[in-house]
C-alpha cells in the first residue's frame, strides 16, 4: 500500500480503539449501576468475575493474535488493518447484540451494571496492554 499508516500506528490505534469502547461501556454500566441500590458488594464480586473471564481467557488470545499479526505486517498498511476481518466481524457483531440488549430491555438494570462494568474494565485493560506492547517495542516496529 503506498499510502498506509506504520505498525506503530496500528497499535496505538488498537489500544485507544479498545480504551475508547471501554470507556463508552463503563459509562453504561455506571449509569446503571447508580440506579439499582442493593447489594454494592454482590455487584463488585460479579463484575470482577466477569472481568477475569474476559480479560483472563478471551481478551488475552485476542491481545497475542493481533500483536503478533500486527508485527509481522509490512511498513505500510490500511488503517484499519488492527484487525482483521474476523476480529471486525465479531466487533460489529458485539455492538449490534449490546445495542439490541439494551433497546429491546433483554435484560435488568442489576445485570447490565456488572456485566457491562466487568466487560469495560477488561476492554479498557487490554488496550492498555496494545499501548504498553507499542511503547516497548516502539524502536522495533
Amino acid at each position: 500500500m503506498k499510502y498506509g499508516v506504520s505498525r506503530n500506528t496500528l497499535l496505538i490505534t488498537a489500544g485507544l480503539v479498545w480504551l475508547i469502547a471501554g470507556a463508552n461501556i463503563l459509562r453504561i454500566g455506571l449509569v446503571c449501576w447508580l440506579h439499582t441500590e442493593h447489594y454494592w458488594l454482590l455487584k463488585v464480586c460479579e463484575a470482577s468475575l466477569i472481568f477475569l473471564l474476559f480479560f483472563g481467557i478471551i481478551f488475552h488470545k485476542l491481545y497475542r493474535k493481533h500483536t503478533r499479526r500486527i508485527a509481522q505486517k509490512q511498513e505500510r498498511n490500511c488503517p484499519f488493518g488492527f484487525f482483521d476481518v474476523k476480529g471486525w466481524i465479531i466487533m460489529t457483531f458485539m455492538i449490534v447484540l449490546g445495542v439490541l440488549a439494551r433497546t429491546l430491555h433483554w435484560f435488568p438494570e442489576t445485570f447490565i451494571a456488572f456485566f457491562y462494568t466487568g466487560l469495560s474494565l477488561a476492554l479498557m485493560a487490554t488496550g492498555i496492554r496494545f499501548l504498553l506492547y507499542w511503547w516497548k517495542n516502539r524502536k522495533e516496529l
